[in-house]
């Protein structure tokens, strides 16, 4: 059995290519979008290594599978080639993300302050997870401004950086740990 070649030397010169075949620069908005899913999928995956509680672990593992839906998505050039169905996140997929989020906020207390990110490891990798999560929102819509973006893409991770938000405040209360709010006074 031959290993697959990992390196391809295609992309030395600062460019690599789209599905579809289009060469673009490492710079691109497209490849930032993408990109920073990949670092959010990254940081996913260390955070469910310190996750308990094997629901959580379980809905962060199928996030984790439609992040590379979403990466793939957003690595096909559409005007090159179609779109594979496998590369489509559905309202189902959203959904999903708001029905964990409607469990998860039914078991917490209110707030009407800022939360601080930190508070035990888990909440405080919850936080990392949810700023990269609104950085990949922010590459996505710029994306968006020339190449059209599906509406489920950016909802879809716009859902997923408010569950990351709930899911640290319960991480923060179910280890017993107070949850950190903004002092404005700054004492």
């Amino acid at each position: 059995m031959r290993k697959s070649v990992v390196y391809t030397r295609t992309g030395d010169e600062g460019t690599t290519g789209l599905i579809g075949g289009t060469r673009v620069s490492k710079t691109d908005v497209r490849l930032e979008s993408y990109g920073t899913i990949d670092e959010l999928n990254a940081h996913l995956g260390l955070l469910a290594t310190y996750l308990e509680d094997e629901a959580d672990k379980k809905f962060l593992l199928r996030i984790q599978n439609k992040l590379f839906i979403v990466g793939s998505y957003l690595a096909t050039d559409q005007n090159k080639t179609t779109l594979n169905q496998s590369s489509i996140i559905l309202l189902s997929d959203i959904e999903a993300i708001e029905l964990q989020i409607d469990m998860i906020d039914e078991q917490l207390p209110p707030i009407n302050r800022f939360v601080i990110p930190g508070g035990c490891r888990e909440a405080a990798l919850c936080h990392i997870c949810r700023t990269v999560c609104r950085r990949a929102e922010r590459r996505i819509l710029s994306l968006s401004i020339t190449c059209a973006v599906d509406k489920n893409i950016i909802a879809f991770i716009n859902r997923l950086s408010d569950y990351l938000f709930l899911l640290s405040r319960k991480l923060n209360i179910s280890n017993n740990n107070n949850e950190i709010f903004w002092d404005k006074a700054c004492k």
